[in-house]
């Protein structure tokens, strides 16, 4: 590769070269410990949920085409059969003109398909119920299979976990599933200029930012992240440790190193391993133009600005889907994905056509309309992100955007 300029490719197949990697392999996991897991595979409906046909009120059991018409001023009577219990599986049908008292969960009687809920009754003498409401069939009633139905995928693979789905594998009966294993990346820091955090930086030092906030973004994924120090702009300190992170995890990001100049040697060290294919070194999104993908025995290597702004849009933008894919997470390229707030643009936005811009805004209230202020600036500063709350992302077509107009905002 011609190290002397870059060879831009658009956003779109930046993340075609991170979809080709593959998902990390799965693991069996106790049904307690699966929420935010991904599924490897299907959960299929083994039994019926509900299993039977349930009332969700308090009430009694009708055949409600017996109940038509019935109003407070125009109440119908039916005759009480009884009262079961809720754990209680009655076989004998309703009869014409007859209802079954019933609690909440209780199974319905067969004929009945639809429950009146007690508010909307009144006893009259020991078995006759005035029903003061009309019931249309199904009310407050919860059908066999609702929920999953026996043969149906109850939860697909590649799922997230969430809550109500731990609560849907628990009615299921599942005591463990199995679950892609977290993925691992190690982050490596470049540059002669970094300190550790508890250092007191000389003049043309900084203290070390890039190496916890990737690791917090990757993190905030399910990723395990593990940072692997400090390394300074010589070729064999960089390729120990760039073996080291390659050896022990599923992905590298490289942060520095990524923009052409002499003391640059990301490119240099990646090429030296046998197994090492460059896929990109330059996208077309600012800031982060200049970052690298590479293979290294099957494994992504991303290379990324060494200014704290450019290489956190890049982890969020590139780095934490290809974190959720090699975690086996369905769609985990896919923009809808994101948590977007709409807005109005409240300042006039210029951008440079052919590249996407992620411009970091503050959203407002301002005369009661919700408000994206941009917070403009440089990229080696963490002002910019620290103001705002969100991305706002210019498509590579447009010269700008004027403000008035309604936006979608990316929220972090």
């Amino acid at each position: 590769m011609d190290h002397g300029f870059f060879r831009v490719i658009s956003p779109a197949r930046f993340c075609e070269l991170l979809s080709a990697f593959q998902a990390v392999g799965s693991e069996y996991v106790p049904l307690d410990d699966c929420l935010g897991r991904v599924l490897a595979a299907d959960v299929p409906a083994c039994e019926n949920i509900p299993a039977v046909d349930r009332s969700c009120m308090d009430g009694y059991a009708v055949r409600a085409a017996e109940t038509f018409g019935a109003s407070e001023g125009n109440p119908g009577y039916l005759e009480l059969m009884r009262s079961a219990a809720i754990d209680e599986v009655v076989s004998h049908p309703l009869g014409a003109g007859e209802c079954m008292g019933i609690a909440t969960g209780g199974t319905l009687p067969p004929g009945a398909d639809a429950v009146i809920m007690v508010e909307h009754t009144q006893m009259l003498g020991e078995t006759t119920v005035e029903i003061r409401k009309t019931a249309t069939p199904g009310e407050n009633v919860m059908l066999a299979g609702e929920d999953v139905a026996v043969g149906d995928v109850a939860l697909p693979a590649g799922r997230r976990l969430r809550p109500q789905d731990v609560g849907l594998l628990a009615a299921l009966g599942r005591t463990s599933l199995n679950v892609f294993r977290l993925p691992r990346c190690g982050i490596v820091s470049t540059g002669d200029e970094l300190v550790p955090v508890d250092a007191a930086p000389r003049p043309g030092q900084v203290r070390d930012v890039n190496s916890h906030t990737l690791a917090c973004l990757a993190r905030q994924t399910g990723a395990l992240a593990r940072n692997h120090g400090l390394v300074p702009d010589v070729r064999e300190a960089l390729r120990r440790a760039l073996a080291e992170s390659l050896a022990e995890n599923d992905a590298v990001f490289i942060s520095g190193g990524s923009s052409i100049g002499t003391r640059d040697l990301t490119i240099e060290v990646l090429e030296s391993f046998e197994d090492a294919e460059i896929l990109a070194h330059g996208v077309s999104i600012s800031p982060g133009k200049p970052t690298i993908l590479a293979r290294v025995g099957g494994k992504p290597v991303l290379g990324l600005p060494g200014q704290v702004t450019s290489a956190q849009v890049v982890m969020l933008v590139f780095g934490q889907p290809l974190l959720r894919h090699l975690g086996g997470e369905s769609g985990a390229f896919d923009p809808a994905g994101r948590v977007m707030r709409r807005a109005v643009l409240g300042a006039n936005l210029s951008s440079k056509p052919g590249r996407e811009d992620y411009v970091r805004v503050r959203l407002e209230d301002r005369d009661g309309r919700l408000t994206a202020m941009p917070r403009l600036g440089k990229s080696g500063l963490l002002r910019t992100m620290l103001d705002a709350d969100g991305l706002l992302r210019l498509d590579a077509s447009l010269e700008g955007l004027t403000a008035g107009r309604d936006v979608d905002v990316w929220i972090f």
